[in-house]
């Protein structure tokens, strides 16, 4: 039988679970994950948390000794979720040390409230790193424009930091430069580049959605329908490939530093129309990695095809695309906006969703 998985291992693209639940670690899925489908790292967000505290049985006992201390909403979240954090960290940690690092790692985000406060995000960062208290630990930040100063912040202090909410070529442009900002500023504060990492979580599906969406209400070439996303990422691939060369780099390559590598997020497809695998399949190079929710982890493994390298060879084609989109009327950087702005306010409904339901489950637990 193919190995579907293990071919897009093989093409050097790291596979992660965008999914997390108590339920998950208890029951050994995330485990099984790991021996059997080559899944290497897991990446939370607000949504994730919001879902699994709201279905989640398992949290019952925790919250319930919270209550009785008499806990806030707030602390009590932040409890929760750094326990199934530290938890999948621990479960995840042997892939870490086979991989020198690399791999192996599992995300946690600041509250998505404080996406425009450079400062309490920072600060934000630092309770995280230390309360879960695992070396193979990422803070996910915001990329939004006070995120950027956060990020360097994070890196200073030699904390592992995934950048999140990528969705346009500017903007992930000013991730890379933040990115190099703080090694310089680890390097600077005495700290070991060798043991930060850092990835870039560059957004797909929901490019093809706003521009799809937006090429049917102007009656736009429909033939340009879903192939922006696919564009847009293999672009920034370029730009990552363009970005990491020259004698800045190399200084901090030759100190121990590594690549942010691009990681592709929101693979999961929104149009039944299009390939259920076509996040993956056609972002496929090596020093990538790809999150998906299990939904879609399961179609590459039933019947996704890895063809190597998908993204260099296509550098061309990538740029027509978006000639022909901005040609059709396509306003690129208001898309990127529309959709930076929206993917806060994502995150910030989730968020208020998950402390809702925690605020409800504390209510119960005093009753």
């Amino acid at each position: 039988m193919t190995d579907r998985l293990k071919d897009l291992s093989d093409a050097g693209v790291s596979i992660w679970l965008d999914d997390l639940s108590r339920e998950r670690i208890e029951t050994g899925n995330l485990q099984s994950l790991v021996d059997d489908d080559h899944v290497v790292g897991v990446t939370t967000n607000p949504s994730i948390f919001a879902t699994a505290l709201a279905d989640g049985e398992r949290y019952d006992e925790q919250v319930r000794a919270l209550a009785a201390e008499g806990a806030d909403v707030d602390k009590t979240v932040f409890a929760l979720t750094t326990t199934d954090v530290r938890n999948a960290c621990d479960v995840l940690k042997p892939v870490y040390d086979a991989t020198n690092g690399v791999d192996g790692r599992v995300s946690i985000e600041v509250s998505p409230l404080m996406a425009h406060d450079a400062d309490a995000t920072f600060a934000s960062a630092q309770e995280l790193w230390a309360e879960v208290g695992r070396d193979n630990l990422f803070i996910k930040i915001p990329a939004t424009t006070e995120g950027g100063e956060a990020i360097s912040q994070t890196l200073g202090q030699g904390i592992s930091v995934n950048v999140t909410l990528i969705f346009g070529l500017d903007r992930y442009r000013e991730v890379m430069e933040a990115y190099v900002l703080g090694l310089e500023k680890a390097q600077a504060n005495g700290h070991d580049l060798a043991g930060i990492q850092s990835v870039a979580s560059f957004f797909v599906s929901r490019v093809d959605s706003e521009i799809d969406n937006r090429l049917e209400k102007s009656g736009a070439d429909t033939a340009l329908k879903g192939k922006a996303a696919v564009a847009n990422a293999r672009l920034a691939f370029k730009a990552y490939e363009e970005f990491f060369t020259g004698e800045r780099w190399e200084a901090l390559e030759a100190a121990g530093a590594r690549k942010q590598r691009p990681l592709w997020a929101s693979t999961g497809v929104k149009n039944p129309d299009y390939s259920d695998t076509l996040y993956v399949t056609d972002l496929v190079v090596e020093n990538t990695v790809n999150t998906m929710p299990e939904k879609t982890l399961q179609a590459v493994k039933d019947h996704g095809v890895v063809t190597g390298d998908q993204v260099r060879p296509h550098y061309a084609d990538a740029q027509q695309v978006m000639d022909d989109l901005a040609a059709a009327g396509i306003d690129y950087d208001d898309v990127i906006a529309t959709l930076e702005r929206e993917g806060v306010e994502k995150f910030e409904d989730a968020w208020n969703d998950l402390l809702g339901t925690v605020q409800a489950n504390l209510e119960a637990a005093r009753s």
